[in-house]
């Protein structure tokens, strides 16, 4: 049987089939770290339709089941989609009724098998992902790109976090790290990408995860200074510049 789109001339039967290959909303930078108790993330609430800072309420970082924390850059369309794959995996886990439950290295593991699948597919879904959790008193804190590359550590990020603010945690971050030293450590962080990211808005969240569960922050702003002279004045000095 023919399609409506078939029969309305927009596809033919011979047609290659087409899909989305170029991101619509998406939105910038995650970054989470461990602390002493458990794991921190921290994303801001932009969404940028093209180079359009269109969306400024988009919440990137979701508590998934019982014992994990999801944060997303990128597609925001593709990251609903993961999150739909998600609830059926938890609903489907909770079904067994055996007392057991996935914890963050169970669906980090999942996630990059999502990804890479996907993008054997040539249909790849537009997101860097960080997967962070506690479970059975053990911290565990991964990321997975869209192509599927992944990897654990003691503090990740995505987009221009790995380049900005990766160095930063580099140099102060450390295992005993108290929550609020913790978060002090992230504001820097997304402060350094609100300066530099010209798709980061003055609006994030953060989120923790211990053995009690999920707490997101209510949005909120960080104190700024624009009076930096590189900042007033950027092209002094540089050579071959309009």
């Amino acid at each position: 049987m023919e399609s409506n789109q078939a029969k309305h001339g927009l596809v033919g039967p011979n047609d290659p089939i087409q899909r989305t290959q170029y991101p619509y909303v998406t939105g910038t930078s995650v970054v989470a770290l461990k602390y002493k108790d458990g794991i921190l993330m921290a994303a801001d609430m932009g969404g940028s339709y093209g180079s359009t800072l269109r969306y400024k309420g988009v919440e990137r970082m979701k508590p998934i089941g019982k014992h994990s924390l999801l944060g997303a850059s990128g597609e925001i369309s593709d990251f609903q989609e993961i999150l739909r794959y998600l609830d059926e995996l938890i609903l489907y886990d909770n079904m067994w009724d055996d007392g057991n439950s996935l914890g963050p290295k169970e669906l980090h593991s999942y996630l990059t098998r999502v990804m890479y699948n996907r993008r054997n597919k040539f249909d790849p879904l537009w997101n860097s992902l960080v997967l962070g959790g506690v479970k059975n008193g053990q911290k565990y804190l991964g990321m997975v790109s869209m192509i599927g590359v992944n990897f654990e550590d003691d503090h990740v990020a995505t987009g221009f976090g790995n380049h900005l603010a990766r160095p930063i945690l580099r140099d102060e971050w450390h295992e005993n790290l108290s929550y609020e030293d913790g978060v002090k450590l992230l504001e820097k962080c997304m402060r350094v990408l609100l300066y530099r990211d010209r798709s980061a808005v003055n609006k994030l969240q953060i989120a923790k995860i211990t053995e009690e569960g999920v707490t997101i922050s209510q949005p909120y702003s960080l104190k700024t200074f624009w009076g930096f002279s590189a900042f007033e004045n950027p092209t002094v000095g540089a050579e071959g510049s309009w």
